[in-house]
């Protein structure tokens, strides 16, 4: 047999083992997954609604799934995407708006401070503030005296574009 064929043939039988495996995967993924899924178990849906899981009725593919006190959704059975456990809760992540808030605060106040450090001088450095374009475009050369060469600045006036 030609050496391209084999190789042909190796690369498809490569190919085709990766799907099996795949496939034996998701299944097993599904099957874990359906096991997780009974009356009371924290639900996620493929679209993003969390919630906790009321009922499921087999023959129909149809959950109830309580999004909020006294707010039960029905959704197709399949739209379960995870099941919320204990451990897949960050345990550092904050508990409420305010707990957010507060911490979100105090790691601005962090970075101010850091920025703060950052930008003083060292020791036996001298800071040197540096002309911004505004103000060299605000200053006229008025007059220059011959014997000293002095150059004298005086800011121009400038219009206001209201009045």
């Amino acid at each position: 047999m030609d050496p391209l064929t084999i190789a042909m043939l190796a690369v498809l039988g490569v190919l085709i083992f990766f799907m099996f495996r795949n496939s034996r995967k998701r299944k097993a993924d599904l099957e874990k997954l359906q096991s997780q899924i009974r009356p009371g178990a924290e639900i996620m849906t493929n679209f993003g609604v969390f919630g906790t899981l009321l009922s499921v009725d087999e023959i129909s593919n149809v959950a109830e799934v309580e999004t909020s006190p006294g707010t039960v959704i029905r959704v197709h059975r399949q739209t379960i995407t995870r099941v919320i456990n204990g451990d897949d809760a960050d345990s550092d992540a904050p508990r409420s708006v305010e707990e957010a808030m507060a911490r979100a605060t105090a790691e601005q106040e962090e970075r101010e401070k850091a920025e703060a450090l950052a930008a003083a001088p060292e020791f036996g450095e001298r800071t040197v503030e540096a002309a911004t374009p505004a103000d060299s475009q605000d200053v006229t050369i008025d007059s220059v005296t011959d014997d000293d060469a002095t150059v004298v600045k005086k800011p121009r006036a400038r219009k206001n574009i209201d009045e």
